[in-house]
């Protein structure tokens, strides 16, 4: 009699040639969907879990699979079914993962009590000029350390912790759950897999005492706000485990003069109306100090001059970017009678010469209203 069980890759929605890896993560979608402490209400869940994981332990290993291919589901029939084991060692990875959330357990990660400290962040104000040429800073930052006291075992004068009778050291339990059974972080021991019975007073049994500490921290040239710095293993400690890391975060302070693009800086430089017709040479500032410009004849408000290499170094160290000089003329506000007199002559002398951007404008003006 042919069998009435749904195919295998129809049930995880994935192509016959799919690998490993997208297997996995199809089941993982459905199981997570179809999980019975997540579907209380539909009875129909567990029967699309169950479904859904007979499908992944089957497709997930090679042998049974090639089987599968070959045979369909005949190849598990006739033999007591398919042998399924959710207490598999794949079975037991992905389920570690899944119901981390359901239950509180990590995966992997905490087994044997050795774990990964947590990383730390640290907001750090630098000037303008400390984030373009780079600089060195001192930063203060609280957080947990190995207690002297007890060098760090937790135990009163140093005693060593001993092995947990709950989990007896594995750092986990194990419990039914439907149809299968579970691993659990163990709550006597929150996962280390060792207990103190005799906690050392300066940390309570922790191991970890919180403490200030000051760090040297090189911040390279070239970093923007929102740099993130890594300095390796200046997280917090881990019980049993590397320490995490810390990550400094930058924020620029705005400067005055000059502002940032990319690589580039821009600055804004006032000149006078004479200064803007006739041309002239300025002293312009830049990131390094003053530099001379010449300004030539006619130049216009609003026109930009490039310094070359006069912007911020590449934090990878691909050169530097170009100062931006934008020019703003300035229109005299109070004039005396001479002055008066002299701009009159000048106006007068113009007569009806219309300036080319003035003539550009005009022209504009009568193609779009006629």
């Amino acid at each position: 009699m042919a069998s009435t069980k749904i195919d295998y890759y129809e049930v995880l929605g994935i192509e016959r040639t799919a690998n490993g890896e997208i297997v996995k993560k199809a089941f993982r979608k459905l199981a997570l969907k179809y999980h019975p402490d997540r579907n209380p209400d539909d009875p129909g869940a567990e029967a699309k879990f169950r479904e859904a994981s007979e499908a992944y332990q089957i497709l997930s290993d090679n042998e049974q699979r090639a089987r599968y291919d070959r045979f369909g589901h005949a190849a598990f029939e006739g033999a007591g079914g398919a042998g399924f084991d959710f207490n598999s060692t794949g079975f037991e990875d992905i389920f570690g993962d899944l119901f981390g959330d359901f239950f509180g357990g990590g995966g992997g990660a905490r087994r044997g009590g050795r774990r990964r400290g947590e990383d730390l962040s640290y907001s750090l104000q630098i000037s303008f000029e400390e984030a373009c040429f780079g600089t060195e800073k001192e930063i203060r930052i609280p957080r947990h350390v190995h207690c002297k006291d007890c060098s760090g075992t937790g135990g009163k004068d140093g005693a060593a912790p001993v092995k947990c009778g709950t989990c007896r050291g594995a750092g986990q339990v194990r419990f039914q759950q439907g149809f299968f059974s579970i691993a659990k972080t163990c709550g006597a021991c929150n996962g280390r897999g060792t207990v103190v019975h005799d906690p050392c007073p300066g940390c309570r049994g922790q191991g970890l005492v919180r403490q200030e500490q000051d760090l040297q921290v090189k911040i390279p040239g070239g970093v923007d706000s929102g740099t993130r710095l890594k300095l390796r293993g200046e997280g917090e400690p881990g019980p049993g485990g590397a320490a995490g890391d810390l990550f400094v975060i930058v924020q620029v302070l705005e400067h005055d003069l000059f502002r940032r693009e990319g690589n580039d800086v821009l600055c804004e430089v006032t000149v006078t109306f004479p200064q803007a017709a006739l041309g002239t040479e300025l002293e312009i500032p830049t990131i390094e100090g003053s530099v001379t410009m010449k300004i030539k004849e006619g130049t216009q408000s609003g026109s930009v001059f490039r310094l070359r290499g006069r912007g911020v170094p590449d934090l990878h160290g691909y050169g530097r970017g170009d100062q931006m000089v934008r020019i703003a003329v300035e229109t005299p506000r109070r004039l005396n009678e001479r002055q008066r007199e002299l701009l009159a002559e000048l106006a007068e002398s113009c007569g009806e010469e219309v300036h080319p951007q003035q003539k550009s404008f005009f022209d504009k003006v009568r193609e779009r209203f006629g």
